[in-house]
């Protein structure tokens, strides 16, 4: 039996010696590479902070302190540790263990993320609450890695809790990576001082000092005020109210576990800089740079990293196409630029990079920072094109609305990821894009149908300049082949497409519903039931005049769209054909107003009735009940 094996808590390992608590470090990876080999997930962070997961749970007295885990990326070990080791097998699975940390799945995750920088506020809440309950012995404790600091709602923490005063503990776990290769002026910051480690003697010193030096202590400390500027390239974190301690080896549990007993007797904020390798333990990824270790897609060698079978997909997926597009794009507009937010593999921009460097901007964890960087670039002339996922889009909403909609600034908005996306799960679903979307003045509002109609629209959007322009595609492989960008025209702007004409009844589809649609309506015309099926590629603004011809001739009107039923496509459709011809009756079918959680993404299209069968079935009880009531 494995040390690994009789921990059931974090109990269990406070009971352990210091070199059997090393042990166990080498077993927390070997079993992260074991179970991510089958079932694919973020191992990467996961691997670099095995020792200090063991480290903090062994100087603070969880569940009772609060550990506040950035993302979740870094939760493996932590998962491993809190009796989750016999369900691990299940990792973003449905029904199993989470991808990133749920509150409603352990006692000992405190807040639930998948998005970076949330937890210093998080936790900073929760010490504040603490307080008001009068629980003086409980710790707070959030652990954030170094990328998170490119996010502006990690220093809206970090000020609000250094003014606070409170008793606070922020680890800064730094392995010079989020998913991506950190950027900015932070990360070179974190770096200088890694490489400074006489500042860090000499403070160690000066506190001994003013611990133990009575009224002498105020000219100590005013001594320490005037040497930091001569010793370090900068103070930003004490001069935030935090007391700093490191850097630290994050791979030394003995000396983690020193500093956090120490740091937990102490009260105030305090921070605790702490340096780990991404990847650590794992051959493979341990030196790999870039995107490429930070998660795995389940079937892979466990020493080697390697596919162990790969079953190559038809097409490509939406977002390779998407980038490569853009970088053939790029190479006859030299004004298009591009912009992501710490993903450029993720979305597709990295061929851009390559391609353009001087016209590619990474600006880190920050989609607020990204949205008005891209209006900016339009008002002098440049037409950027910034690629974000849909969910972490959501963070912008402000920005999208203030600094590009209301002053008709053109940015495209490349939303990846849009709709359901498997075992990503619940935080990472892009559901809300459409309805957030149509909400925006100024704002066009698109969906393609496939990787061609995808290229004619980010064309579209290229050429458009009357405003943001947003396209939304899938995480999932274009249904057909695609052509070169050289030879797909823009699609003309507010035109819907009739794929399928038939009589009645009329499905008007968004995007990944199209294909599905119309093999609804082949099966329902086997039946006897022929539907018209019209492919709705604009959603904002929609085409008239074929709505108007759809309305003419037909009673019922079923709008399908992978997204929210509440306040999408429908919605909007529902209150337009009031307006225009209160008789016919129209139906919305997509996401209903519950959380989706993680599954194959297949299933999930398939439980929510997105798929040819579901549509068909949608459709047939409509009609029946048309029927019934005549």
């Amino acid at each position: 039996m494995s040390i690994l094996d009789r921990i059931a808590s974090p109990a269990d390992l406070r009971t352990l010696s210091r070199d059997e608590l090393r042990t166990l470090a080498v077993d927390l990876r070997a079993r992260m590479v074991d179970v991510c080999s089958r079932t694919g997930g973020h191992i990467g962070a996961g691997l670099g902070v095995v020792e200090l997961t063991i480290a903090l749970h062994y100087a603070f007295r969880t569940p009772r302190d609060q550990l506040v885990w950035d993302v979740g990326h870094q939760g493996y070990p932590h998962k491993l540790l809190t009796g989750r080791n016999d369900r691990m097998e299940t990792l973003r699975q449905e029904n199993g263990i989470s991808g990133f940390l749920k509150r409603t799945e352990s006692e000992y995750d405190t807040f639930g993320a998948g998005h970076a920088a949330t937890a210093i506020s998080a936790a900073l809440g929760m010490a504040a609450a603490r307080d008001i309950n009068g629980e003086p012995d409980l710790k707070v404790v959030a652990v954030l890695g170094d990328g998170a600091l490119s996010s502006g709602l990690a220093y809206e923490g970090l000020n609000n809790a250094g003014h606070s005063e409170r008793d606070f503990v922020v680890v800064l776990n730094d392995n010079e990576m989020s998913i991506a290769p950190n950027v900015g002026a932070m990360h070179k910051y974190l770096t200088s001082i890694q490489r400074n480690p006489l500042y860090n003697r000499v403070r160690s010193r000066i506190g001994d000092i003013v611990d133990n030096a009575g009224a002498v202590g105020t000219l100590v400390r005013k001594w320490e005020e005037s040497m930091k500027s001569f010793l370090t390239p900068g103070v930003l974190f004490e001069e935030l109210g935090f007391r700093y301690f490191g850097p630290i080896d994050g791979h030394d549990i003995g000396a983690m576990i020193d500093t956090f007993a120490a740091v937990r007797a102490m009260t105030g904020p305090r921070l605790v800089h702490v340096i780990t390798q991404k990847g650590k333990g794992f051959p493979a990824g341990e030196h790999a740079t870039g995107e490429k270790w930070h998660a795995l897609p389940p079937g892979h060698d466990p020493t080697t990293g390697k596919q162990v079978s790969v079953t190559a997909a038809a097409n490509p997926a939406y977002t390779a196409v998407f980038g490569k597009a853009l970088a053939e794009i790029g190479a006859d507009n030299s004004k298009v630029v591009a912009i992501t937010a710490a993903m450029p593999s993720g979305t597709g921009t990295g061929a851009f990079a390559k391609a353009h460097p001087s016209r590619f901007f990474d600006v880190g964890i920050a989609e607020g920072h990204a949205v008005t960087f891209a209006a900016g670039l339009t008002t002098r002339g440049l037409r950027p094109v910034c690629a974000i996922y849909s969910t972490f889009l959501q963070r912008a909403y402000d920005n999208i609305i203030h600094d590009c909609a209301i002053q008709s600034l053109p940015v495209v908005f490349a939303m990846d990821r849009a709709g359901l996306v498997g075992e990503d799960g619940e935080t990472h679903a892009g559901l809300y894009d459409i309805a957030y979307m149509l909400a925006v003045p100024n704002m066009t509002v698109t969906a393609p149908r496939d990787g061609r109609e995808m290229l004619g629209l980010l064309r579209a959007g290229i050429e458009h300049t009357g405003g943001p322009f947003c396209l939304r595609y899938p995480r999932d492989v274009v249904p057909e082949p695609v052509p070169a960008i050289a030879d797909v025209p823009a699609v003309p702007r507010g035109t819907w497409e009739v794929l399928r004409q038939g009589s009645e009844f009329a499905i008007l589809a968004v995007g990944t519903m199209v294909n599905p649609a119309v093999s609804a309506a082949e099966v329902l015309a086997a039946e006897g039931l022929d539907v018209t099926v019209v492919n709705c590629r604009y959603l904002k603004p929609y085409d008239e005049v074929t709505l108007a011809a759809i309305l003419a001739d037909h009673r019922q009107i079923l709008v399908v769209e992978e997204g929210t039923i509440i306040n999408g496509f429908g919605a909007f459709m529902t209150s337009v054909i009031e307006r225009h011809e209160p008789q016919v009756r129209v139906h919305t079918h997509g996401v209903p107003d519950r959380i989706i959680y993680a599954a194959a993404r297949a299933k999930q299209l398939a439980s929510l009735g997105l798929d040819a069968a579901g549509i068909a079935e949608r459709v047939r009880a409509l009609h029946e009940s048309e029927a019934l009531t005549g």
